[in-house]
């Protein structure tokens, strides 16, 4: 079997709704339907493995920063998510991450960059929203929807609307600087899969940096293996690519439990073959599973699904390597 660092971030911090840090355990008990599964699970357990908690009690207190809600609780879960990432890619073949809420998606990049500072970062963002806002451009200041931006060295300022305080700008250009760098991302890097729920200011920076939109429609009609064809020729100039599923790029009929479902995803099997297809990629070398919220699914039926897909996922890097 491949050597597999896995990492999980038990957070809601950065979501609209708490109950996205019960995910990671949600898909331990999707696990137990059979021995078989349980000992697949226990192989993490052998090797490396990491446990990140936030504060989540916290969740419901007011905030002094209603542009970047709690992000004074999400800086230190950045630096714990970036040495974790930064560990498990000098240490093991692939890593994983399964994470609560999405905004520490950012502390993942911020791992990857600082393992390779001097490496080109590409990544593939399968997610039905673009989480390229930040707190001047934000209306709800929930930071899942922000973890590229913490990536990349533009405000978007042409699009600003919310007057930030100084405090907030200070934490957040240190939230941008964690993994040692702001630049940590091109925007020109970046796919997005299923992307479709997204607002004025995204569209704007997308477009201003010519970021790619593979459609819903895309993968129904061409089939994972072709647009997994189009992602690796279009980063075929990056050194390296992060894979980040977000399960709200489901379609609501599949993904029952997750904060921010919406229509017009992709079925599971469709991403099931999709997240095969780019796990067997060279420079694939993090693939991240994230936003589900088992508070929101009585029969953990989304849970299930994510694990049938971390299995699978898996079963291809042992291939790899």
């Amino acid at each position: 079997m491949a050597k597999i660092k896995l990492v999980e971030i038990c957070s809601d911090l950065g979501g609209r709704t708490a109950g996205a840090s019960l995910g990671i355990d949600a898909i331990r008990i999707a696990s137990y339907g059979s021995r078989g599964d349980y000992s697949f699970y226990e192989r993490f357990e052998e090797e490396m493995y990491d446990r990140i908690v936030a504060p989540n009690n916290s969740f419901h207190s007011e905030t002094q920063y209603p542009f970047a809600r709690r992000i004074e609780k999400i800086i230190p879960i950045y630096e714990e998510t970036c040495k974790s990432v930064t560990d498990g890619l000098y240490q093991a073949d692939f890593t994983i991450v399964i994470s609560g809420d999405h905004s520490s998606a950012g502390g993942t990049i911020a791992g990857i960059k600082n393992a390779y500072p001097n490496k080109r970062l590409g990544v593939v963002w399968i997610d039905a929203h673009a989480d390229v806002h930040n707190p001047y451009t934000s209306d709800s200041g929930n930071m899942h929807g922000m973890p590229l931006a913490t990536a990349i060295n533009d405000n978007n300022l042409e699009c600003r609307f919310n007057e930030i305080s100084s405090e907030t700008s200070a934490m957040w250009e240190k939230l941008k600087h964690i993994g040692g760098r702001k630049d940590k991302l091109d925007m020109a890097d970046v796919v997005y899969v299923a992307l479709r729920d997204y607002e004025h200011a995204e569209r704007s920076i997308i477009a201003k940096h010519n970021s790619k939109i593979i459609r819903t429609i895309d993968v129904r009609q061409l089939g994972a293996k072709d647009v997994a064809l189009q992602i690796s020729r279009h980063l075929e100039h990056c050194d390296i690519i992060y894979v980040s599923f977000d399960v709200d790029s489901l379609d609501p009929s599949v993904s029952i439990g997750t904060g921010t479902p919406f229509e017009g995803g992709l079925y599971a099997y469709e991403a099931k073959e999709l997240l095969r297809t780019l796990a067997a990629l060279d420079k694939v070398k993090l693939i991240e599973i994230t936003e589900i919220n088992p508070t929101l699914d009585i029969e953990n039926k989304m849970a299930k699904t994510a694990f049938d897909i971390l299995k699978s996922i898996c079963r291809v890097i042992d291939l790899r390597f």
